[in-house]
Order: structure tokens, then C-alpha cells, then sequence
């Protein structure tokens, strides 16, 4: 039986250190080949204009913005530490006149009503603190049609899955987050009693060993 969930920081990654620390980690992600831009493909998200909320140093978008043409993504982080590597990353994928990076809140998204194509988020949600007010904001957000998909952690992923991801996160200075952000996710049934008390009620879910994938597309 899973654990009592352990609310984390809603601040995000914060402090130089911290920043790039959690860039050395995703970069080598990325270079192992462990980045899910099949799935966001697989769901539809392949044109138009895009939001990443949470995008950290920004791997996953960019490796997404370079198997689509046409497209253009937004980023909406809340720390301003990680959006400096991200807009850097994205000048050495030669990506910068396609992504613009704010600094900002999922709960208060700075943007127009049915402003996006898609809305997708990974390893984000488990530190929403305001997670229904942030559901909806993807909804108002989103353009009728437009897809949306969140993937995240689950926190009764099995103990050998949880030590494979310790083990296999480095610098070990982020392990420690790791596990804060296991102990923060949300069981799928938790989740899904969030979601029906928003406009995003009739949202499909995944699950896998690693965690759980929320989508689907607003009403036209």
C-alpha cells in the first residue's frame, strides 16, 4: 500500500547549483535516449504553437520542436535559474527563433483564452499546488480541438523500479529530489478525483511502470 502523500516545493528547481545539476541529469537523459517524445507524437501533438509548463532545462520540447515542422513552442517555468538554461540550450539546438521561455505559474498561464494547438507537461504535476485551478488554466488555454497530455511519477511505482531510478540518476545530488518527487506524486485514482472536478473530466489515463500519462483533446 503506498504511502501518505508528501506535498513538494512549488517553487521549482531553484539555485545555480541546483539548476545545473538537474541539467547534467536531463542532458544525459536525453543523450541515453530516455526523453518520451514518441509519446507526445503518439497523442497528436505533432503541429501549431505548443505550451510546456515545467519544461526545466528544456530537452523535451526541443527534441519535440525538431520532429515537427512548423511548429512553435512556449515554455512556463517558475524558476527563473532554469529558464536561463533553457533559453541556452535552445540556442545550441539553433531552436531560439522557435521557443520563447516565461517565467510564470501553471495556475495563472500568461496567455489568451484558446491561445494553443497543445498543452503537454512532464514530471510537473506532482508539484502543482493548485492543481485543479492549473487543469483548468489548460483547458482555457487550449484551443477547441487543441490536445493536451501529462505525464508523470506515481508514488506506488515497485521498490525495484525505485531504486533503478536512484540508481540511475546522476549528479547523486539530485537523488534526493527524486525521491521528494515520488513521495509528492499522486496515485492514478487520486488524480482522476482531481480531474472530474475540472473541465478536463473527461480525461483518458495511462499507466506505466515508471507513472501514469493523462489525456486528450478539448471539446470543440
Amino acid at each position: 500500500m503506498a504511502k501518505q502523500r508528501i506535498p513538494e516545493t512549488d517553487k521549482g528547481i531553484q539555485g545555480e547549483f541546483n539548476a545545473n545539476a538537474y541539467d547534467q541529469m536531463m542532458r544525459r537523459s536525453r543523450d541515453r535516449g530516455e526523453l518520451q517524445i514518441q509519446l507526445i507524437l503518439q497523442k497528436g501533438i505533432t503541429q501549431g504553437v505548443a505550451l510546456e509548463i515545467g519544461p526545466g532545462p528544456g530537452y523535451i520540447g526541443l527534441e519535440w520542436l525538431k520532429c515537427t515542422s512548423n511548429t512553435i513552442l512556449n515554455g512556463l517555468d517558475i524558476s527563473s535559474e532554469i529558464i536561463k538554461i533553457a533559453d541556452r540550450n535552445a540556442a545550441e539546438y539553433g531552436l531560439s527563433d522557435r521557443v520563447e521561455y516565461k517565467q510564470g505559474s501553471g495556475s495563472e498561464i500568461p496567455f489568451d483564452d484558446n491561445y494553443f494547438d497543445a498543452v503537454f507537461t512532464y514530471d510537473s504535476l506532482h508539484e502543482w499546488s493548485q492543481p485543479g485551478e492549473t487543469l483548468n488554466e489548460i483547458y482555457r488555454v487550449l484551443k477547441p480541438g487543441g490536445r493536451y497530455l501529462i505525464s508523470d511519477l506515481r508514488r506506488d511505482i515497485f521498490l525495484l523500479i525505485k531504486w533503478f531510478l536512484w540508481f540511475n540518476t546522476q549528479p547523486k545530488e539530485i537523488r534526493p529530489g527524486l525521491i521528494a518527487s515520488i513521495n509528492a506524486a499522486y496515485l492514478e485514482h487520486e488524480i482522476l478525483a482531481i480531474l472530474k472536478q475540472t473541465r478536463l473530466c473527461d480525461s483518458k489515463s495511462e499507466k506505466n511502470p515508471f507513472g501514469m500519462t493523462i489525456f486528450g483533446s478539448k471539446h470543440q
